[in-house]
């Protein structure tokens, strides 16, 4: 199957689950874990919608911390929610080319990642989200230097786009959710790769 038919089966699942969210939380407001799914789900469209339109993926993002901060207000101890938001908050930073603006994002995140290893002692991919956490200051400095962002934005939707996409998603199924720095490189050009691999641990 090619990366793109793979692609809109995904924008098509998670689709889905937004409507489904959305048509729940009409019943139900309450539901941190449905809250929390929808969250994730925002999150996921804002990765696969990139290539078409930046700015659509930076409202999905905005959305997705909504979404999460309300089911956090629910419950405040829940990790998932916790864990995706830290990613969210991340996601932004790495969107925003003020060093000062980014920082505050990266430091909420910190302290999301810190928040949901206390809850979840035994997670893995938290604790490793939380050290990945220290690096992205330093790495946003970096791609500011080198033009990345500038290079992100001309070619949301174009070819080096969509192959730099192809070569995140094949290293992603490789590494089996092992996050390193290439992570935060992901996050850089905005794509939150590690997102689509969450199913394994989120509420079904």
């Amino acid at each position: 199957m090619d990366p793109s038919q793979l692609d809109l089966e995904r924008i098509m699942i998670f689709e889905h689950v937004r409507i489904t969210a959305e048509a729940a939380y009409k019943r139900n407001p309450y539901d941190a874990d449905n809250l929390t799914k929808w969250g994730e789900a925002l999150l996921e469209l804002s990765q696969l919608l990139q290539f078409g339109d930046l700015n659509e993926s930076k409202n999905m993002i905005q959305d997705a911390i909504s979404k999460l901060d309300e089911a956090l207000s629910i419950n405040p101890v829940k990790h998932e929610a916790l864990w995706c938001l830290g990613n969210a908050y991340t996601a932004n930073g790495f969107f925003n080319l003020d060093h000062d603006e980014a920082q505050v994002q990266f430091e909420q995140a910190a302290e999301c990642f810190l928040k949901a290893v206390d809850e979840c002692p035994g997670n893995e991919h938290y604790r490793q989200s939380l050290v990945n956490s220290s690096k992205a200051p330093e790495l946003h400095n970096e791609f500011v230097k080198q033009g990345v962002f500038n290079q992100t934005q001309q070619s949301s939707g174009g070819g080096s786009a969509a192959a730099s996409k192809t070569k995140v998603k094949s290293k992603t199924k490789n590494s089996d959710l092992k996050y390193d720095i290439c992570g935060w490189v992901i996050l850089a050009v905005g794509i939150i790769t590690w997102l689509s691999m969450a199913k394994s641990h989120m509420p079904q």
